[in-house]
């Protein structure tokens, strides 16, 4: 654990989370007038996954899907 003024903070933070991401410190406290006010963690890797392709397989996009586009840019006077 590690405590930090709100100055030294400002200008190092790449210094602080360099330190949490290399697990040299588990948890940072930023501090005001000495009072411990704000606790820096890093997020679990499983709560920044990104979902992209979830469903990937499970929906298949017909083949007249695009048929459409030609109707439509006419409604737009052949434009779009």
């Amino acid at each position: 654990m590690t405590q930090v003024n709100m100055l030294e903070a400002k200008t190092d933070l790449s210094k602080l989370v360099r330190m949490l991401e290399t697990k040299e410190e588990d948890v940072i406290y930023l501090a005001r007038n000495g009072t411990a006010v704000v606790q820096m963690t890093l997020i679990p890797k499983s709560s920044c996954q990104k979902r992209i392709g979830a469903a990937e397989g499970k929906f298949k996009i017909p083949d007249e899907f695009d048929a459409w586009d030609k109707e439509i840019e006419e409604m737009f006077g052949g434009e779009i």
